[in-house]
């Protein structure tokens, strides 16, 4: 079992804003352990930034049990979990019984059971007189549905309930909040005209990055009172005319 400083676990944290978190995380000097499912280039890149990076296939209890007894077995602690992985799947994609449990199973299933199990090692880094953290990053979606992803946005509206049964069972040594972004950054593969309409979904239609979601979450890190709540990045979307 490691003496190293209680890391912070980020799933799904091989591409995007997992990637961005990690990077910047380590330059805060936290340790960083991040899950991934497939090999990517920027694996490299976290290594060589000194983030711990396990491969974990979390669509099947196997991979869940094996991700649990890794980090129980190597850590005595942890600061934070960030349950970031993500399952971006619209109806169509699959046979509707099969969509619902593939997003339930990331967006659901595995943080449930990996704050059950992890919760003894954040408790453990409370009682060094400093609060641990568990973050649930959701989605825009959750709060107004989706008619193209429907069973992602009822998942994820499921993940964002986990916050407030999850803060009252923790607290008061472990505080739970949601970070709620809708658009950060465009995807290689989204062109003009799509990049318009979705900018036009909220008032203020920006792309703002992957920094406004990592301030969000340097914030709740360095919060001492923010315990059963919902950070929303949504630039003011929610106030858009006929939405």
């Amino acid at each position: 079992m490691t003496t190293a400083p209680a890391p912070i676990i980020i799933t799904g944290g091989g591409s995007r804003l997992g990637f961005a978190t990690a990077i910047e995380l380590r330059k805060d000097d936290y340790q960083v352990v991040i899950t991934y499912r497939k090999e990517r280039p920027e694996l490299e890149l976290l290594k060589q930034a000194g983030v711990k990076c396990i491969q974990a296939d979390f669509s099947d209890q196997t991979g869940v049990d094996s991700f649990i007894k890794t980090i129980k077995e190597e850590f005595s602690c942890l600061r934070a979990v960030i349950h970031n992985a993500s399952e971006w799947l619209e109806e169509g994609d699959y046979e509707a019984h099969i969509l619902m449990q593939k997003v339930c199973q990331i967006h659901m299933n595995v943080p449930y059971q990996l704050n059950m199990h992890f919760a003894d090692l954040l408790t453990q880094y409370s009682e060094y007189g400093h609060l641990s953290d568990i973050i649930h990053i959701t989605d825009y979606v959750a709060e107004n549905g989706s008619a193209k992803h429907v069973a992602y946005a009822a998942s994820k509206a499921g993940l964002a309930n986990l916050t407030l049964s999850f803060a009252k069972k923790l607290a008061p040594w472990v505080k739970v909040n949601t970070l709620a972004p809708a658009l950060l950054v465009f995807t290689e593969d989204d062109d003009l005209a799509y990049k318009e309409k979705r900018l036009q979904e909220s008032l203020l239609k920006v792309e703002p990055g992957f920094a406004e979601a990592i301030e969000g979450i340097r914030f709740i890190l360095k919060s001492g009172y923010m315990t059963g709540r919902e950070l929303a990045l949504d630039g003011g979307r929610h106030l858009v005319s006929g939405r």
